[in-house]
């Protein structure tokens, strides 16, 4: 039987995360522009014998989007489908940057009540690995959806949502890429509005001591721990109707939080005593003084994630956060060989009821660390992470999906009370394993 196959793959593509931590060389690459593309692509993965992996703005700093098979990249489906604008709501295509959903929500007054670090990130992609940013009245990112719909392997169009296939939806709000092809979704909005920010120094006992006082003070509250010292940076952000201003420059941010960071954490890594002496004094330089900001929302929520980096972020119960910390204070304490780079950020989200999701029946604490790499330089990370990895562990905590961890099966079963619950939906929508990859091998046998 001849089919006619209208779609083209291209050959020879090297796909590379933004970190260029992780990279692939899919057999074909495919920037479809229809379900019906979609879905020859799938049939034709099907008659090879071959898996296929969807893929948004390669932001993930995990192997969670990489493949040898078939590579699908959303980037030409990314219209605003609908604004609704009684109820607030809006409806896009998967494969929609947010970058450029919050400029096209603000022409219509609206905009998303939380959003992570980054934009240049797809819709379908930051439901599927759990973005998060802070608020303990927020959940994270994937709470917003209410409605999706989701191509699965035998071609059939599922439409999800708390009424509509539910078991289905709260599986697919954090998907992992593993259930099939997000085609639309749709996120509940709120009116637009302007944030306030203002970030001021403290120190980890102030703060650790009186975290139920910052977290009702501030809405989106967060704060940057400088590890080898005591120092901190408390961030808060709150809406306001005040006119935009800002009092930062240009010149500190790039030329010295960027270009001498750079360049310092690239001699410490021939010196790594150094670092100690870095974080305070970029602690110094940067953070010391009291800085205000005031835009409107994305552009206060999103920043400059600097240079190439390893991170890891794990999930505690909130009410784990000093211990946790003061463990890894006194980790890097005792083991003067250890070195860690700043900022380890303290964030906060609201728990929820999707199955795979790091909050999943729990307000929690996600404390964030990273390793720079200078110049694409490695720097030797193994004995901080797993002595994270350990702490986090043992207190309890899930791992953020998109970022580099070491879990395994067992771990997930043990930390995800739905977990079987999502595994049986995954088995009886992708029966063969067509969307799996070597990272979600790890997590499902």
């Amino acid at each position: 039987l001849l089919v006619l196959i209208q779609v083209h793959g291209q050959g020879g593509v090297k796909f590379q995360n933004w970190a260029k931590t992780y990279g692939s060389s899919p057999e074909l690459y495919f920037q479809p522009t229809s379900v019906e593309e979609i879905r020859e692509i799938l049939e034709m993965a099907r008659q090879r014998d071959k898996r296929v992996k969807v893929v948004g703005g390669g932001h993930s700093p995990s192997d969670i989007a990489c493949t040898d098979d078939f590579m699908i990249q959303m980037g030409k489906m990314n219209r605003v489908l609908k604004v609704d604008k009684e109820k607030q709501q809006v409806t896009v295509e998967g494969g929609i940057f947010l970058s450029d959903l919050n400029v096209e929500l603000s022409k219509h007054g609206l905009a998303l009540a939380n959003l992570g670090a980054v934009s240049e990130v797809a819709a379908a992609g930051v439901i599927g690995t759990g973005t998060h940013n802070t608020g303990i009245k927020h959940g994270i990112l994937s709470t917003q959806v209410v409605a999706l719909t989701l191509l699965t392997a035998s071609g059939e169009i599922l439409e999800c949502s708390e009424s509509i296939n539910a078991d289905v939806f709260q599986a697919a709000r954090l998907h992992l890429g593993c259930l099939g092809v997000v085609l639309t979704v749709t996120f509940q909005c709120v009116p637009q509005f302007h944030l306030h920010e203002v970030a001021f120094p403290s120190t980890l006992t102030e703060v650790l001591d009186h975290l139920d006082d910052h977290l009702k003070r501030s809405q989106y509250f967060r704060f940057l721990w400088f590890p080898h010292s005591e120092n901190v940076s408390v961030i808060y952000q709150d809406p306001t109707n005040k006119p935009p201003s800002s009092s930062a420059s240009w010149l500190w941010d790039y030329a010295v939080g960027y270009y001498l960071l750079e360049f310092l954490l690239w001699i410490s890594t021939f010196v790594p005593s150094l670092v100690c002496w870095i974080n305070r004094f970029f602690f110094w330089l940067l953070f010391s003084s009291r800085v205000e900001n005031i835009a409107i929302s994305y552009k206060i929520f999103n920043y400059e994630c600097r240079f190439k980096q390893h991170v890891q972020d794990w999930a505690i119960p909130i009410e784990k956060t000093k211990e946790a910390l003061l463990e890894l204070k006194a980790a890097l304490e005792n083991n003067p060989k250890m070195v860690a780079h700043y900022p380890v950020e303290v964030r906060f989200a609201r728990g929820d009821e999707i199955w795979l999701s790091p909050c999943f029946q729990r307000d929690s604490c996600y404390m964030n660390i990273i390793m720079y790499r200078p110049y694409g330089k490695n720097v030797p990370r193994l004995n901080y992470w797993l002595t994270y990895e350990g702490i986090m562990k043992k207190h309890g905590g899930r791992p953020h999906w998109a970022k580099a961890h070491s879990c395994t099966r067992k771990d997930f079963e043990k930390m995800y009370p739905a977990f079987p619950k999502f595994c049986s939906v995954r088995e009886k929508l992708d029966p063969t394993g067509i969307f799996l990859n070597t990272y979600l091998e790890k997590v499902f046998y």
